[in-house]
């Protein structure tokens, strides 16, 4: 492969095979990687040659993909990086040309969280939807109400709630406790499984449970069919996992026929890192949410309170309040 006659896909094909070749990375990590790659750079640079990819080129791409999503922009750039470098340490290419590239700006946004009131519609219409009358096929059997009672309860991603099983459990102890300590994977040619790690190390972690959240988990235990610590809490009828989507299209589709908008698992934890965060502080929001660095849970998952401390205005009237 060289610069002068080869086109940009060759070295997407031979960075896909060198990370294969490699094997530093998850499966899941580098599905990912190539599907950033496939979906969001390929369309742009498939007739592009190699020695015809610059800093120009480059900036531009990023910046007319931001327009339309920030993250977007922020993935393509970190394969397209990924892949040029590897040109460079194979000596395809003299230099990198996303060294150069401007930073791309992130617009201010303000993390979402649900206020008291969707919250009750949020349990009013998954309880609606559970006890409405079933003319044919299976019965609702709860868990829809009970994951969303545990992801307040845990802050747990969806993932990593959808792998908690029963040996994961403590729920007879002074401080009744769940371990999170896996999530579910689904991969292309492969079904769907319980990993037993979640996304870091950090993320490991024995949450205590609020009252809400153990009801929930107690009421599910009761109906539990498969009693081996190894079982998933939340699982199929025949035992198998529940896959992330499924959950996410299924509390969609209720929440649409409640008229609730934007309900999602992510912003379930944002909610419960901000209600943490208000009551005992970042560090302790960022140890619930499994983060490595409390600086992620203030910029993407902390709701902002704009309301003052009031002991302010005391303390002005003391400083100022008989002046003159």
């Amino acid at each position: 492969m060289s610069a002068d006659n080869s086109f940009f896909p060759a070295l997407v094909s031979y960075w896909l095979e060198d990370m294969r070749l490699e094997d530093r990375l998850l499966p899941t990590t580098r599905l990912l990687y190539e599907r950033n790659m496939r979906t969001l750079v390929l369309p742009f640079f498939k007739e592009v040659m190699l020695r015809e990819i610059g800093v120009a080129r480059c900036d531009y791409f990023l910046k007319q993909l931001a327009k339309k999503s920030y993250n977007r922009a922020r993935q393509a750039r970190f394969v397209l990086r990924l892949a040029l470098s590897l040109a460079v340490r194979h000596e395809i290419i003299p230099r990198n040309p996303m060294d150069h590239v401007s930073r791309l700006r992130r617009p201010a946004r303000t993390p979402d969280v649900f206020t008291g009131d969707e919250l009750k519609a949020i349990r009013t219409g998954i309880s609606a939807w559970e006890q409405r009358p079933i003319k044919a096929g299976p019965k609702p059997d709860g868990q829809l109400g009970q994951i969303v009672e545990v992801m307040f309860g845990t802050s747990a991603r969806i993932g990593e709630l959808l792998a908690i099983r029963l040996g994961d459990l403590d729920l007879d102890a002074p401080i009744p406790s769940v371990r999170i300590s896996g999530t579910i994977v689904s991969r292309k040619g492969e079904p769907t499984h319980r990993q037993d790690h979640p996304k870091t190390a950090r993320s490991v972690r024995r949450v205590a449970l609020p009252g809400f959240a153990l009801r929930a988990i107690q009421a599910r235990v009761k109906t539990i069919r498969f009693t081996h610590p190894d079982a998933l809490l939340f699982a199929t009828r025949v035992g198998t996992p529940h896959t992330t989507n499924n959950v996410r299209r299924q509390l969609r589709d209720v929440m649409d026929k409640a008229g609730v908008a934007d309900v999602t698992p992510h912003r379930f934890r944002r909610t419960a890192a901000t209600a943490i965060n208000e009551i005992g502080g970042l560090q302790l929001a960022s140890e619930l949410l499994g983060h490595s660095d409390p600086s992620i849970t203030r910029e993407h998952y902390i709701r902002r309170n704009e309301t003052v401390n009031p002991i302010t205005a005391e303390f002005l009237e003391q400083a100022f309040g008989k002046a003159g």
